[in-house]
């Protein structure tokens, strides 16, 4: 039985329904609290939610698109109003996005990934802030920034990339701003992450032989796992993390070290000893 670090709080997940974040919510609930799942999916979510109560876990499931302000709202709202309070949020929902040279990128690709990736970061982090206030709650944000955030470039990623960086900055100043409230913020910033998530089911042999490839250029020589990213999150939510505020929390296995310039003719570098 994991320590109940959580015991009577309560958390709420975006895109709570996906990889990511459903190890988050089974992490959370693993430590006693109590899950407010959001995600666009309806049928997704519903199933994740029976799976939790199913396991004797107390959670609700709320359908919203948290880019939209009025959504963001209700989604903080329904997850109070079921629960009772707001204790920590783990934005985790956003897009990669269409991928294409930056000069290629049309402005309706480039404002959607915008949409998702950072205005609904913004809008659930503004209402449940407002909640916590309210109720006088030292609760905690996590947002899900990326390595890519500063650290890493990604060939054609301009639209995700540049969400990514936006999504430091609004972090570093909501924990400036928060501080007085005594509300931490932090962000996570995952590297390659294995899920099959979208990968269609013909296709799961050469994926997997991709991310084994991908290993060999990683120090750790692993990919990351969901539990990696959620073990990190449950750390930065919680009173262990009480002096922890306004970073980026890179969890890449060194990922961001690795360069052409470490070992430009190696296969997989640097060697295991």
């Amino acid at each position: 039985m994991a320590e109940e670090r959580f015991a009577g709080k309560v958390v709420l997940v975006t895109g709570g329904a996906g990889a990511i974040g459903s190890a988050a919510c089974r992490r959370f609930a693993d430590e006693g609290a109590s899950i407010a799942v959001v995600d666009r999916d309806p049928l997704r979510t519903a199933s994740f939610v029976d799976a939790l109560k199913a396991a004797g876990r107390n959670a609700v499931g709320i359908t919203a698109d948290i880019a939209d302000e009025a959504e963001a709202e209700r989604a903080v709202a329904e997850a109070v109003k079921a629960l009772g309070r707001l204790d920590v949020v783990f934005n985790n929902a956003g897009i990669a996005g269409k991928v294409a040279p930056v000069h290629e990128l049309s402005v309706a690709d480039w404002d959607e990934i915008v949409r998702i990736n950072l205005r609904g970061v913004f809008l659930v982090q503004r209402f449940a802030l407002r909640a916590m206030i309210d109720a006088r709650i030292r609760g905690a944000i996590i947002n899900m920034a990326s390595s890519m955030s500063g650290w890493d470039v990604l060939d054609g990623g301009a639209g995700y990339a540049s969400t990514k960086h936006a999504i430091l900055g609004l972090t570093k100043v909501a924990a400036f701003d928060m501080a007085r409230y005594g509300i931490r913020v932090n962000a996570v910033c995952p590297g390659v992450i294995e899920t099959t998530l979208g990968v269609p089911a013909a296709d799961r042999e050469a994926y997997r032989k991709g991310i084994e490839r991908f290993a060999n250029r990683i120090p750790l020589r692993r990919i990351g796992q969901p539990d990696d990213v959620a073990a990190v999150v449950a750390f930065l939510a919680s009173d262990d993390a009480r002096h922890v505020t306004g970073v980026g929390w890179l969890i890449d296995g060194g990922q961001t070290m690795q360069s052409w310039a470490n070992a430009p003719d190696a296969e997989a570098y640097p060697l295991i000893r």
